[in-house]
């Protein structure tokens, strides 16, 4: 329930921190003094539309804060865990208001969305009056409303699953059936790529180890004529190793004759022959090196060319082959196997319709019993609200064609406001005094079923004499006793059965300046008494209005 309300310069509000009480609040006051200001601000606070104009003048902006106290299972909290807000301990709505347009939404003091906290709002609190009966406009409300009076929210639940379930089967249909289609379509061009890519049998990565083959032959191929040349001057009768080689053996011979003179010359020499002989080592392993089958060279530019042609041919990348190789055989497989998977998709559809409509079938006949019951329960309220001669029907047309996440069911609310007039769309039919009361006998069936933990009434009593004024105050004490009622009201009858009452006035402003303020006040037993005079009697307070206004404190308590 909402536990507390802050307003800061919001219009004629200009400092306001209010408490709330379970059960049944009144706010009273004269016209003007600043009611639909009240209701404005916590309209605001619960994702309403913001507007500059509502920032009090002189001031850069305003702030209302909503404190809400609800059970942990709320539906509320789950909202805002789900978009990964704090949700501890209470709930608290806080919505600013800047005089240039700009606003901004708080949920625990973390930044929300105006959407998130309007969809949060309406899960706390129900705001009705003759012009804002959003639970009797939507058709879609009237099917949920129908439902949480059949207490039917198990079985909803369970047409969701179905529905979930049968789409899904219906889907799985859908494409496979499409691709099968295609497929047939494509069937002999398919068979035949399955066979040549098949005969082709591309592997992974064989596209960049042919290229590197067949670019290390070409290169073999290039440098073999040089190395070979190289092996020839080393090895062949041109060597010149045989004849250094006999230059160092006679320069050896002649060493001891002239000692030290010759001691340099023959190890350049021997370093000489020695190297000739490396170089001619390496250039004999380089010539085998380049050695390979041209045939070899041949066979990988032969592979590589049909691998690159099958590319083109494909429109996919060499590398991508295999997969595709790999996709057109399972497609082929699956336009093979196609007409038993659609033989198995049918059937499960088939079972997946027929479970969803057995179950909707069941759910349309409990909202049946549950429209009947629906009907007569309004229909008992509707007597002492003034409309004995009014009939409510709970409409509910089934359509077995049009499976929905909720059912097949369409359900609205009719009235008849005169004899001898057709039923109607109760939004279309009713006026706006009769349509509050409707909506307040519905909520009565309703009782603590389908509603917000708080419900708000703005002025639902205007325009009705003091017995249906008093219907509607029993009313509200009793829908009071499920959930908390906010009641704007100028009824002195409504007033007496509450349990908070609260005046609404204008004063001065604090400053001294020309501005007033909107204050508001809770207000002790004899301060209520006057308050219900002033209500019974108007500007001109006599004993006798006193008395009544006793007399209706102690009848509705």
């Amino acid at each position: 329930m909402l536990v507390q309300l802050s307003i800061r310069d919001i219009v004629l509000i200009e400092r306001l921190d209010l408490g709330f009480e379970a059960g049944l609040s009144v706010l009273t006051g004269e016209t003007g003094a600043g009611k639909s200001i009240l209701l404005d601000s916590l309209s605001l606070a619960l994702g309403g539309r913001g507007n500059g104009g509502l920032v009090r003048h002189g001031a850069e902006r305003g702030q209302v804060t909503a404190v809400f106290d609800v059970p942990l299972d709320h539906p509320a909290r789950r909202l805002a865990e789900e978009n990964g807000l704090d949700h501890e301990g209470d709930l608290i709505l806080r919505r600013i208001q800047s005089s240039d347009g700009r606003t901004r939404a708080f949920l625990n003091d973390q930044p929300a969305s105006v959407n998130l906290a309007r969809e949060i709002g309406r899960l706390l609190v129900e705001i009705h009056g003759q012009h804002d009966d959003r639970a009797l406009v939507e058709q879609d409300a009237h099917r949920q409303l129908l439902d949480a009076f059949g207490r039917l929210g198990d079985e909803v639940a369970e047409i969701g699953r179905l529905h979930r379930r049968w789409r899904e089967a219906d889907t799985a249909l859908k494409a496979h059936r499409t691709r099968v289609e295609t497929a047939a379509r494509e069937a002999d061009y398919l068979r035949a790529s399955v066979e040549e890519l098949e005969a082709l049998s591309p592997l992974d990565g064989e596209e960049e180890d042919l290229a590197e083959r067949r670019s290390a032959m070409m290169k073999a191929e290039k440098i073999a004529t040089d190395i070979g040349e190289a092996d020839e001057i080393l090895s062949g009768n041109n060597s010149p190793m045989p004849t250094i080689s006999s230059l160092l053996r006679r320069l050896e011979r002649k060493a001891a004759d002239v000692p030290g003179l010759l001691d340099e010359t023959i190890a350049n020499l021997d370093t000489a022959v020695n190297a000739l002989a490396d170089a001619q080592s390496a250039a004999e392993a380089a010539l085998r090196a380049t050695e390979f089958d041209p045939r070899e060279l041949e066979t990988a530019e032969e592979r590589l060319f049909a691998l690159r042609a099958a590319s083109r041919k494909f429109s996919v990348p060499v590398s991508e082959l295999p997969a595709l190789a790999a996709r057109l055989v399972a497609d082929l497989a699956e336009l093979d196997a196609g007409e038993q998977r659609l033989g198995e998709l049918e059937a499960a559809l088939a079972e997946a319709a027929s479970a969803y409509d057995t179950a909707a079938e069941r759910l349309s006949q409990l909202r049946l019993e549950a429209a009947e019951a629906l009907s007569a329960a309004v229909m008992a309220e509707l007597p002492a609200l003034k409309l004995e001669r009014a009939r409510f029907e709970v409409e509910t047309v089934r359509d077995p064609e049009r499976r929905g996440s909720e059912g097949v069911d369409q359900v609205a609310f009719f009235v008849q406001t005169n004899p001898g007039t057709r039923l109607g769309p109760l939004v279309k039919v009713a006026s706006g005094g009769e349509l509050s009361r409707f909506l307040l006998a519905i909520k009565v069936a309703l009782a603590d079923r389908g509603s917000a933990p708080t419900l708000v009434f703005d002025e639902i009593d205007t325009g009705v004499g003091g017995a249906v004024a008093d219907a509607i105050g029993k009313r509200l004490k009793r829908l009071s006793q499920g959930v908390q009622v906010l009641s704007v009201t100028h009824a002195p009858q409504v007033a007496a059965r509450a349990g908070t009452h609260m005046l609404i006035a204008k004063a001065d402003a604090a400053n001294g300046g020309e501005q007033v303020v909107t204050t508001v006040t809770q207000v002790d037993e004899s301060t209520r008494t006057e308050e219900i005079a002033r209500m019974l009697a108007g500007a001109a307070i006599t004993d006798e209005a006193r008395a009544a206004a006793a007399r209706l404190l102690a009848g509705g308590a």
